[in-house]
């Protein structure tokens, strides 16, 4: 089964540093190695995205920053795992490794 976990935390507008980039190098090594983690990227500060929505038939489209939201999608991971339960547990661990923040995970259509 596949899944999406995507990763909701404070903007943050500073580049992680050296000591977090090899920790969660190490992370990732082990999760790709392992299978579980197909793919994973982090996100850039909100300043450097935009928002579109759809309403009453009227797209708008908004610049970053997004001051209003208390957290933001920081990130996200695609999970190949048996069963939702070893996805979890590779979300906690993630969590564990970053120190905070939530993940939301969505199993996927196969």
């Amino acid at each position: 089964m596949r899944f999406l976990s995507v990763y909701q935390a404070p903007e943050r507008t500073t580049a992680p540093t050296e000591e977090e980039k090899i920790v969660m190098g190490r992370f990732i090594e082990q999760g790709m190695k392992s299978g579980v983690l197909l793919a994973t990227e982090g996100c850039m500060p909100t300043a450097h995205g935009a928002r579109v929505r759809l309403s009453g038939g009227k797209l708008t489209t908004t610049d970053g920053p997004f001051a209003e939201a208390k957290e933001v999608i920081a990130g996200f991971a695609l999970l190949q795992a048996a069963s939702k339960e070893e996805a979890l547990a590779y979300v906690r661990e993630f969590l564990n490794v970053v120190g905070g923040g939530v993940c939301e995970l969505r199993q996927l259509y196969g």
